[in-house]
């Protein structure tokens, strides 16, 4: 047995007392590591500081060198962030349904862990702290991987994080840091002990991982978010929200990658729009009308693509269907906005874009789990099963049946003897 092998047995093993662990326990866990991350930040400093040093002699674009940093702010961020999540109900053992199936028996669907849950993230060491904060609260256990150029930060915080959790009382290998491709391709192979992967990442990342593993994947794809400004837009919320959506922080997936503008407003709007992203140094791509009134702007290569970067494509659209339309064959089923003033018009493009997020009059960015008072997100899932849109706690539970009865047997209802009520009690 390899060494990873064996540290994703171990995992499992404590997966099943993760489960069973009284929520005082996890809230108390998660207020140490808290307390351990402030108590150890110069050293967490000095390994995000060699990381960052390494991402400068390899270029690293600037926007991934600005997710990599770990400094003050990030600190604060992710201790917050701890600290709230204690104040979260627990998503464990909640009655989800309740059946009287006779007057002796009864049937509940009750939350509980996934299990071993196996996350390939980005090179943000924020990150790792959220997802196993997450965990933790949920009751799973964790394989975490994320991004090499974060190599010593991720090292650091994990140390800290195992010890001061199991400090706390968590079981012993709860938690599990690979650092290598070769931990992330024995992982696929390890249906035994892992019970769900959440990959972060682009398409065809979250395509290979589906294709080389027969663990199930909770899809995080690609984000190529759409705003689309509605010819009964207000013009000034227009352009506040497209400069929000796409400048506001350009390397998330939850950052507007292409704007859909009514050809009806297109001629007296597109030159404010242009005014207002070149102001934040936004270059500009477009089809063929946009570039009939903006001659400067650059020809859009492809639609379905995620800039991640201080770009965006503007699309001419003869009105909503074109939009709609547009969305639902380049879009990645992410998060996409519809600004406008009529709410007739709002209902309809919020009920037929096929996005995990659809917004009315609001920034694409809103597309996260800390927001949405989730407790932060492992990811953004793009599938439809399980969960969708940010996964924050609720995503990380299934659930299981149980019935309390009194000797009763199939028997005696399949003769007559005794006859179900099925009576809905919750």
């Amino acid at each position: 047995m390899t060494d990873f092998e064996t540290r994703a047995k171990e995992a499992k093993q404590a997966s099943f007392a993760m489960a069973v662990l009284p929520t005082d326990v996890k809230n108390k866990a998660l207020l140490a590591i808290a307390d351990a991350l402030a108590a150890n930040k110069e050293a967490i400093f000095a390994a995000n500081a060699e990381d960052m040093k390494n991402a400068k002699e390899t270029d690293l674009p600037m926007p991934l060198q600005k997710r990599l940093l770990f400094d003050e702010h990030k600190l604060s961020d992710v201790t917050c962030g701890l600290k709230g999540l204690t104040e979260l109900p627990d998503p464990v053992g909640r009655e989800l349904m309740k059946t009287e199936m006779d007057d002796d028996l009864v049937l509940t669907r009750v939350s509980c862990p996934i299990g071993v849950l196996g996350i390939i993230f980005e090179s943000r060491p924020d990150a790792l702290v959220q997802i196993a904060s997450l965990a933790l609260k949920s009751g799973n256990s964790c394989c975490l991987k994320g991004g090499s150029e974060a190599v010593n930060s991720n090292r650091v915080l994990f140390e800290v994080i195992e010890k001061a959790s199991v400090e706390a009382g968590l079981p012993k290998g709860w938690i599990v840091l690979m650092e290598t491709r070769n931990d992330v391709a024995e992982m696929l192979l390890l249906d035994k002990y892992i019970d769900l992967i959440i990959p972060r990442g682009s398409n065809a990342f979250v395509q290979y991982i589906m294709q080389h593993s027969s663990i199930p994947v909770m899809g995080h794809a690609d984000g190529v978010c759409h705003l689309y400004i509605n010819e009964k837009a207000d013009r000034e919320m227009a352009l506040k929200l497209a400069v929000d959506s796409k400048t506001q922080y350009v390397a998330v997936c939850n950052a507007c990658e292409t704007i859909l503008v009514d050809e009806s407003i297109a001629g007296e709007f597109l030159p404010d729009l242009a005014k207002a992203l070149s102001d934040k140094n936004v270059e500009l791509h477009g089809c063929e009308k946009t570039k009939a009134i903006l001659p400067d702007v650059l020809p859009v290569e492809e639609w379905h693509h995620e800039y991640l970067d201080y770009k965006v494509s503007i699309k001419i659209v003869s009105g909503m269907e074109e939009a709609i339309a547009h969305i639902n064959q380049y879009g990645s089923g992410h998060t996409d906005a519809i600004v406008t003033t009529d709410a007739q018009t709002a209902d309809e493009f919020l009920n037929r874009v096929d996005s995990g997020n659809v917004f009315w009059n609001c920034s694409t960015r809103f597309s996260d789990g800390l927001r949405y008072g989730f407790g932060a997100e492992v990811g953004i899932s793009t599938s439809k099963l399980h969960a969708r849109g940010p996964v924050g706690l609720d995503g990380l539970v299934t659930y299981k049946y149980k019935i309390r009865g009194n000797g009763n047997l199939v028997a005696d209802y399949s003769n007559g003897t005794r006859n179900f009520t099925h009576k809905h009690i919750l």
